[in-house]
This record gives structure tokens, C-alpha cells and sequence, in this order.
């Protein structure tokens, strides 16, 4: 063989392009040769790119393309019809070949034996835990990618046991023990099966190839294009290929400008953009001067020194010193390169964006965005949006991110929690579920669902739960009117009908058992889901499984279900995160491009093709080149022994992707300089780079010293005109608007946040109750009032340990069996509770000494004359004792925190004010007017050491405050009786109520931040 059969294409060209065009330029007057090769390449994409070259060379012409597949996808079928007569070997090898495992089976199975190996591990140390399916199907995803690995790299297990020698780490011998699943039980497992490993399968194949090349030369043409032979049955096949009478091999970026000693450093650095290339050199036995510059490829393009530029960027660590001798560099060597280092990963996103955008200005000029990075991508396919310019990501979206994925392990979710709140409106709210209604119509259904029952305290489980959850609504404060009640329990029978055979499926035994057959469970979530999506017009099977997302999620569940059995029983809990988890692999990539000229591309995606710019991004240590991966299994000194390829292999793939996308005609290279409030490591090609230019004399080249227009284009494209802050808002309702009653509480809040009061009793916004919310202090103060309200009022006995343990009766009932079962509210409530309640039977017992009557839950009210008309004013007074001298005291059971006297006595805190006026003026049933008032006292209950404490408003009399503020709240009244009073949020900062539900539509933050309303800071 001569060495013509060996070629390579420069980086500064497009390998794509110039393959499609040599390959054209064979066929000469005769296109129709061209489908009688058969070009093997790296990737499918890398086929379907060249599929593109074709029409761009022949400018969109008809033409009939060779034959295009894979390296490892081996014509089995070919073979066997093209073996001559009589010819057996390299055919009886593939007849004879077992069929390759399906990655679901495998991926299944061996998690049944990690699961096994587990339990056996957990029966010799009683302290170990057992794990569960999803952990067992994530240790069985990395075993699957060892035993790739192993297999791709043409190695054998039988050597594990000698990787862990006695000085090694205990835990390294541990793992060894457990990599024996894949040594001996796997295998074991696979020969019964009769089957095989698909990567040991795809090599055999590959030799199968090579061999039957060997003996039966085809009478075609055979070129391998793109790859570097990274793997060993790789070369082997380009090895048999250059020998064909019309074998070619054409190899992507040959460095020619690195001299020898450098060569023979790449050769054993695997970090090397060059090593894959260099180490097939050295497989193939031959010299880098056997290989051919490709067709018209050996004229130098304007980029030749770029390309010379990033030899002596690339060069081995330990030839860097010859950067010290560089005297050829010139300016040209960065014509069309830009160097960017944006401030964020959020602005690196915007000029990415910003530069395909520019592309579109000139017609027929193509831009690919090139990164790693999907966070990056994702944002530069929003930021495009905003010129709605659509683009396509090539690495696709991971299944369960889809509409159809997410739809899928939504109604796992909701099923698997039985129809808790927070997971059954991610699905009932999500685009594809109906219910057999139009989606509009179930999203109305919904939102009544919601307001009625399921915001708030979790509701109990399943729709019987619901129920009950309704009935308490109705019985409750604010109850839901009729009709929003009973279509309610419309949507819940609803439910009822469509989730029926899901939650059958998962209804025996109780959560956290094995209770529920996988497979079992798997057809009643695809019945239910199909039942789910289903429309008033459409089948649930035509909306679900339509779209590139559905067309993969029925992949999906085509590849599951017959291996489905092989999961066993598992819990509930269990089933929605193992689903998850077997999803995980899948990707949704775009059929068809959305953009004909821009693109988003992966490393690999980009390897064989150029556009004319193209953007590189995310070059920052850790993303471009990756981080070595941290292996679960071995160390770098086991790995190295075993015979494994170092982790850094990674980084020269990575090295040689960089370099070949770096000769597209124009090239923007963007990273950021922080991300995360934190300083980022450039990545070591533009160290490099830098330290190359420096040493060449080009410095001025620097991004520091050559910044980007761009940079200045996007602070125009964000800039802002000058704003001025929000002013307070000052709504004037009128009149007959505003309202003419208010408990004490609402004069309180009238008073320190007038705004809320027109948000609450003008506007009737409300706080709408969380979702699954948590009993908050609220309803403990509830619990407890309502505890001593009726031990007050049903128990006359004397107070002594029985009445302790009578109130701690009526607390547990007044606790209810709901709260009582929750942790917390056992936990941390209850003996508090416990606490005060032999507290305030201490102090009652000493107060009934004095003590006449005690009313308790008592409400009063008195009018007040105003210009608006009458204003009436109430309260529920949690306590109001008549004394021996026929005084009354008022008091208030505070369970949270209590006013500050001199806020009371201010008037500022006028609760219990308020209280003292309404009973001097007649208001509470049972008590004359003009009766007196000796006490004003706050009871402090917190359960703590002390359990509780008294605070009295002392040396004052209370009958004066409570004219005082009748006075005062007279003249409030009369003020906003009065149309040009405005209600303004916060009119005294000093003042400022703790918990407010309207600071938001007010908009405190944007207005405090400057000048109050009355022209003090806010």
C-alpha cells in the first residue's frame, strides 16, 4: 500500500465541505460513481453533515450519495450477502455471533444484582441500610459505563482481584469485591440469556468487518472519514481499510507544523489535542509524512497562520520552552478572531446571542454557537427569542424535561403521594391533561378546585381526603359558596373515574412496603395517562404520543415494557423516582432545524464541519476542557495498571474539538470572567494562547488590551432611560366605599398601614392560604384559645391536679387527632401546651379568689357618629372577669409575642383599649354601660421556663385610655370620611406593622427606598 491512501484535512478548513467536494472531484464526469462508495464515519450526526455538504457543494442539485453509516454500525447483512461461495471464516464468526442485550434489560438486571449483592453485604453487617430501586438503577448506570469501557478498550475482568494489592485502601478492595458482579454474575447471567454485551458485540462486529475486508476485498470504494481512531477495533478496521485496492482513509487536523520531539511527547500525552492521531500513527506503523494532504487541500488558506498559531499554542508541557524561540508569528495569525471575556455568564450568553444575530445581516452567511455547556446554550436560545428567532440545541432535551415526560412522571408523582395537593395541580395545570375536557374548561375546574379545598393545611389522603377537606371549608370561617363547593366534588369524582385504575394499581399495602408489581404498576400509568390526556374532542393515545417528544416517550415505554418484569415488587414511594431515573438517558433531539443558517452544536457535533463564524463559548476550566470525572470504581494508579485510558484523554479530545472549530473562517472565543460571584480559571488553551502572543510579540492581541466592541453593544442594547422611583401609592376611594366597621384589630392596622385596609375592606383581596402549608403560629394560638375558652367556661371545680388533667383533656381534643400526628405539633407544641396548662391553673386558682365571672369569646360593639354616617367598632374579647368590688379586668391570651406597654398606653397597640370602650360603652351583652375597668392585662403564654407570665398595663387608669381613644379613633373616622384622604401603605415607618399580606401590591421596597410620602425617609 502506498501512502496515498492516507489523508488528512487542516484544521483551517471545513472537514465536511472538503471531503464532500474531493469526494465529487473523484467521481469526475460520472456523479453516479458516488453512490457506489461507502464512507464510514465517527457519528451519525457526523453522516448527516456530510449529507449537507453534498447540496452545498453541489448548490442544492440532485445527487445520488454513497452509502454513509457509522464505524461501529457493521452491515451484517452485506457481509454475509457478499462472502463468495464457499467462504466461511469471518462469516461463521458473525453468524455465530448472540444478540446484543437491550440497554433497558441490562440496565435492569443488573441492578437486580447490585440490589442482591446489597442484601447480602447487609446480612454479614447488621449496620448497613439497605438501598432502594432507584439507588440500585444509578450504581447499575455506572457499572454499565465500566463495563463499556472495559469492553471498548478490549479488556479482560479476570484481572481485578490483583488491582487491589494489601497496602491499597481497604475501601479500593471493597469496590473490587463489588465490581465482581460484572466478572462473574453478569456474565453468568448473559449466558443463559443467550446474549451479549452490545459494546463486546460492536467489536466483534468491527473484527468480523476487518476480517471479511481482509479476505473478500470489496470491489468499491471504502473510506473512513473523521475519526482518530481512539479505540482498538477502530484501528484495527482503518488498518484494513488503507490496505484496500479502493481504500482511503482521511483523518481531521493533522498538526504538520509540530516538530518531531514534540510529535513524541504527544504521543504519550493523553491531555494532547494530537494523541488520539499520534497513537494510530504508532498502532498503524506508520509516519506522519505517509499522510497526504486531502484533494485541493494542500493549498494554504488565509488561515495558515492561525493554524500554525494554535500548533504552537497546543504544544506538550514539556516542549512549552521552544515558546521562548517563537520568531514567525505575525499579525495574521489572529485575522478574524475575537477575544471576549464578558463579566457574567448571563451577559457571555447575551453577546453570544448578539453575534448569530449579526450573522442574519448578511444573506447567506452561516453562524454555530459552539459549547459544552448546556446552561449556556439554553440561555442563548432565550436570549435569540427576543428577536423570535427560533434555534435548535443538537444535544436535545432530556426527556423528562419534555411536555410529555414531565406530564408522564407528573401523574406518577400525584399518584404515588395520592393526590396531595402540591402534586396534583403540577399535573392538572400541566398543557396535556383534560380529563376528557377542553384543557380552558379543566383549567377553570381546577382553580376552583384549588380556592376550595387544597390550599392551606394538607388535606388527608386521596379524594376522600379532599372531601372532608371541602365539608371543613363549608363549616368553617369564609366557607365557598354552594356552587364552587358542589363543582368541586364534580372535579373530585372526576378524579375518581380517571385515576381509578392507577390508584388500584398502588393501593394494597401501605406506603413504604413492597406493595405494587412494577410492570402492573407501568400499564396502569400508561391506561391512566392516556385517559388523563384525553380531550372533549381528542384520544388521550393521539395528543400524549404525538410530537418529538412523544414519539420518544412511547420509545421509551416500547423498551421498558418488556423488561419491566425483571423490577419486581417495589414500594410506592419508590416507583415515580425509579421511573426517573430510567428516563434519565433519554434525549429528545430535534428532527428538523429551525433556523437554516444558525445553530447551537456540542463539541462532537461540530468536530467535522465549520460555518462561518463560529462561536466558541464557556471556555472556562471545568466546562471547556471538562473536569476529569471522578471514577466510582478506580483509582488513577488502578485504572493505569488495568490498562484503562487516564481520565485526561477527555481533555485532548477536548483540545483537538477546540482546535478544529478555532480554523472556521471567523471565530469569537467568549468565557466568563466570574460566575457565581466567583472568579474563573481561563481555560488552559487561552492561557496558553496568551502566554504564545506575549512571547511572539502580538500582546496588543490580548482581550485586556483589545477589548470588544460587543461588550459596548450590549450595555447599549440594556441600557435604560433615567427612571425615578415609584411614589407611595395614595388611593382615594370614595366615600361611600370606604368601610363603616372595623374589629380592633383593623383599627390597629388602619392606623400603622391604612393601605392595607383599603386592599383588605375596599378592593376584598384576601391572602390566599399556601399550598400543604404547615399548622402555622396562628393555629397554634387557635389550639390554645380555644383549650382555655372551654375549660373556663365548663369547669367549676377547684383548681388542683384534676383540673391540670382536665385541661390537658380538653387541649388534646382541641389539638385535634390531625395535629396530634403531626411530628412537630407533638413534638414541640404539645409540651408547651402541657407546660402552660399547669401554669394557668396555678394562676387561676389564684385568681378566683377575687373573681366573680369570667366571660370568655365574648364580642361587643358601640357605634360611633361620624360625617360619613355611622361607624360601628367591635371586638371579641378573649377574657372578660368581673371582680369582687364589680370592676371588670380584660384580658388577651397572647401565645406570640406582646405589645409594649407604652405602645398600649400610646395608643398605638390598642387592642385592649378598644375592648375597655366598647364594655364602658354598653357593648357586650351582660354588662351595663358605664361600667369600670381595673385591669388591662396581657397573659403571656409560650410554654417556655416560664411557662407563662402576666404583663399588666399598670399606673394608668384604663377608663381614661378608653375615652382617649374613642376620641381618637372618632377623629380617624371623621378624617377618612373625608374623599381627599388617601389610604397611604406605612404612613409612620417607626410604626410599621411585623407581618403584612399587601406590602407587595403596594410596592414598599421600590418606594422606601426613597422619600417617604410626607417627606421622611422611608
Amino acid at each position: 500500500m502506498g501512502p496515498a491512501k492516507l489523508f488528512t484535512i487542516s484544521a483551517d478548513r471545513s472537514f465536511a465541505d472538503e471531503l464532500a467536494a474531493g469526494l465529487l472531484a473523484m467521481c469526475g464526469d460520472d456523479p453516479a460513481r458516488l453512490s457506489e462508495m461507502l464512507i464510514m464515519l465517527p457519528t451519525r450526526r457526523a453522516c448527516r453533515s456530510l449529507r449537507e455538504a453534498f447540496l452545498r457543494v453541489r448548490g442544492g442539485q440532485a445527487l445520488l450519495l454513497p452509502r454513509m453509516q457509522p464505524l461501529g454500525d457493521v452491515d451484517e447483512e452485506e457481509m454475509v450477502l457478499t462472502a463468495p461461495a464457499g467462504s466461511a471464516s469471518a462469516v461463521d464468526d458473525l453468524l455465530a455471533l448472540p444478540p446484543a442485550i437491550g440497554e433497558t434489560e441490562r440496565l435492569l438486571q443488573l441492578s437486580n444484582l447490585v440490589l442482591a449483592y446489597r442484601r447480602k453485604l447487609a446480612e454479614a453487617h447488621d449496620s448497613l441500610d439497605p438501598i432502594g430501586p432507584e439507588q440500585a438503577l444509578l450504581l447499575a448506570q455506572e457499572l454499565a459505563r465500566f463495563l463499556n469501557q472495559v469492553q471498548t478498550e478490549g479488556l479482560s475482568l479476570d484481572r481485578l482481584e490483583e488491582l487491589a494489592p494489601d497496602e491499597l485502601a481497604e475501601h479500593w478492595a471493597a469496590t473490587v469485591t463489588f465490581l465482581d458482579i460484572i466478572r462473574t454474575a453478569w456474565p453468568a447471567y448473559l449466558d443463559g440469556a443467550g446474549q451479549i454485551d452490545p459494546a463486546a458485540r460492536r467489536n466483534l462486529l468491527m473484527t468480523a468487518q476487518a476480517r471479511h475486508w481482509r479476505e473478500n476485498p470489496p470491489d468499491h470504494p471504502v473510506i473512513a472519514a473523521g475519526t482518530t481512531g481512539s479505540i482498538p477495533a477502530t484501528r484495527q478496521l482503518i488498518d484494513v481499510i488503507r490496505t484496500l485496492p479502493q481504500g482511503m482513509v482521511v483523518l481531521p487536523g493533522l498538526d504538520r507544523y509540530l516538530d518531531d520531539d514534540a510529535w513524541d511527547h504527544a504521543r504519550t500525552d493523553p491531555s494532547h489535542a494530537q494523541h488520539g492521531l499520534a497513537v494510530l500513527f504508532q498502532s498503524l506503523g506508520i509516519d506522519r509524512t505517509d499522510v497526504a494532504d486531502w484533494h485541493c487541500a494542500a493549498e494554504e488558506t488565509p488561515r495558515a497562520a492561525r493554524t500554525q498559531l494554535l500548533s504552537d499554542t497546543m504544544r506538550p508541557a514539556s516542549t512549552t520552552a521552544a515558546w521562548d524561540r517563537i520568531d514567525h508569528l505575525s499579525a495574521d495569525a489572529m485575522t478574524g478572531i475575537e477575544w471576549i471575556e464578558a463579566p457574567s455568564p448571563a451577559m457571555e450568553a447575551a453577546i453570544a446571542a448578539q453575534a448569530l444575530r449579526e450573522v442574519l445581516e448578511t444573506p447567506g452567511k452561516t453562524a454555530a454557537l459552539i459549547t459544552p455547556d448546556r446552561n449556556i446554550a439554553r440561555r442563548v436560545a432565550s436570549e435569540l427569542a427576543r428577536w423570535g428567532i427560533e434555534i435548535d440545541d443538537s444535544a436535545g432535551i432530556p426527556l423528562r424535561q419534555t411536555a410529555a415526560g414531565r406530564f408522564f412522571l407528573l401523574l406518577a408523582e400525584a399518584a404515588a403521594s395520592n393526590l396531595s395537593p402540591v402534586a396534583l395541580l403540577g399535573l392538572l395545570k400541566h398543557p396535556l391533561a383534560a380529563m376528557g375536557k377542553s384543557p380552558a374548561t379543566l383549567r377553570r375546574d381546577v382553580r376552583n378546585l384549588e380556592r376550595v379545598c387544597l390550599r392551606g393545611p394538607k388535606p388527608g389522603p386521596g379524594t376522600s381526603g379532599l372531601r372532608s377537606a371541602i365539608d371543613g371549608r363549608l363549616a368553617g370561617r369564609n366557607p365557598p359558596s354552594d356552587t364552587a363547593a358542589a363543582q368541586a366534588r364534580a372535579t373530585l369524582d372526576l378524579l375518581d373515574s380517571r385515576f381509578a385504575t392507577l390508584l388500584a394499581a398502588m393501593r394494597p399495602g401501605e406506603a413504604g412496603a413492597v406493595q405494587a408489581d412494577f410492570a402492573a404498576l407501568l400499564r396502569a400509568h400508561i391506561e391512566t395517562a392516556e385517559a388523563v390526556a384525553e380531550t372533549d374532542t381528542t384520544p388521550g393515545a393521539d395528543r400524549l404520543w404525538q410530537g418529538e417528544d412523544g414519539e420518544e416517550l412511547a420509545a421509551f415505554l416500547s423498551d421498558l415494557i418488556p423488561s419491566a418484569h425483571l423490577m419486581g415488587g417495589m414500594s410506592i414511594a419508590d416507583y415515580a423516582p425509579s421511573l426517573a431515573t430510567l428516563m434519565g438517558s433519554r434525549t429528545v433531539r430535534p428532527r428538523y432545524g429551525k433556523h437554516p443558517r444558525l445553530a447551537i452544536l456540542g463539541p462532537l457535533e461540530a468536530r467535522l464541519q465549520h460555518a462561518d463564524r463560529m462561536i466558541l463559548a464557556g471556555l472556562n476550566e471545568g466546562t471547556w476542557p471538562p473536569a476529569p470525572p471522578d471514577d466510582p470504581w478506580m483509582s488513577r494508579a488502578m485504572r493505569r495498571e488495568f490498562g484503562l485510558p487516564a481520565h485526561e484523554r477527555r481533555i485532548g479530545l477536548a483540545a483537538h474539538d477546540f482546535a478544529q472549530a478555532a480554523g472556521a473562517p471567523e471565530v469569537i472565543l467568549i468565557r466568563a470572567a466570574k460566575e457565581g460571584g466567583q472568579q474563573t480559571v481561563p481555560a488552559r488553551w487561552l492561557e496558553r494562547l496568551a502566554t504564545v502572543l506575549e512571547r511572539g510579540g502580538l500582546s496588543n492581541l490580548l482581550p485586556a488590551k483589545a477589548p470588544s466592541v460587543r461588550l459596548a453593544w450590549h450595555h447599549a442594547l440594556e441600557a435604560k432611560g433615567k427612571t425615578r422611583p415609584v411614589a407611595p401609592p395614595a388611593p382615594c376611594p370614595p366615600v361611600g366605599m370606604r368601610p363603616r366597621f372595623l374589629s380592633a384589630t383593623r383599627v390597629e392596622t388602619l392606623m400603622r398601614d391604612p393601605y392595607s385596609i383599603y386592599a383588605r375592606s375596599i378592593l376584598k383581596l384576601e391572602k390566599i392560604d399556601g399550598l400543604e402549608e404547615p399548622p402555622s403560629v396562628a393555629d397554634k394560638g387557635t389550639m390554645i384559645h380555644t383549650a382555655l375558652d372551654q375549660f373556663v367556661t365548663r369547669y367549676a371545680g377547684p383548681m388542683d391536679d384534676a383540673a391540670v388533667e382536665e385541661l390537658i383533656r380538653i387541649g388534646r381534643d382541641a389539638f385535634g387527632t390531625a395535629a396530634m400526628a403531626n411530628p412537630a405539633i407533638r413534638a414541640f407544641w404539645w409540651p408547651r401546651f402541657v407546660r402552660i396548662a399547669r401554669w394557668f391553673v396555678a394562676e387561676e386558682a389564684k385568681r378566683r379568689e377575687t373573681l366573680e365571672q369570667s366571660l370568655t369569646e365574648i364580642r361587643g360593639r358601640i357605634e360611633l357618629a361620624a360625617t360619613g354616617g355611622p361607624f360601628t367598632l367591635y371586638a371579641e374579647a378573649d377574657r372578660i372577669d368581673r371582680l369582687a368590688d364589680g370592676t371588670y379586668a380584660i384580658l388577651d391570651y397572647k401565645t406570640g409575642g406582646v405589645p409594649k406597654k407604652k405602645d398600649v398606653v400610646a395608643l398605638n397597640s390598642p387592642q385592649l383599649v378598644i375592648e375597655a370602650a366598647i364594655l364602658r360603652g354598653g357593648g357586650y351583652d351582660g354588662i351595663p354601660a358605664g361600667a369600670g375597668v381595673s385591669q388591662l392585662a396581657y397573659w403571656k403564654l409560650s410554654g417556655a421556663d416560664p411557662a407563662g407570665d402576666i404583663v399588666e398595663i399598670d399606673k394608668i387608669d384604663p377608663n381614661d385610655l378608653a375615652d382617649e381613644i374613642v376620641e381618637r379613633i372618632s377623629s380617624l373616622i371623621e378624617a377618612y370620611d373625608r374623599e381627599d384622604t388617601p389610604y397611604r401603605p406605612i404612613p409612620r415607618p417607626e410604626l410599621a406593622p411585623r407581618y403584612n399580606d399587601y406590602e407587595h401590591l403596594a410596592r414598599n421596597r421600590e418606594w422606601a427606598k426613597g422619600e417617604g410620602a410626607d417627606g421622611m425617609d422611608a
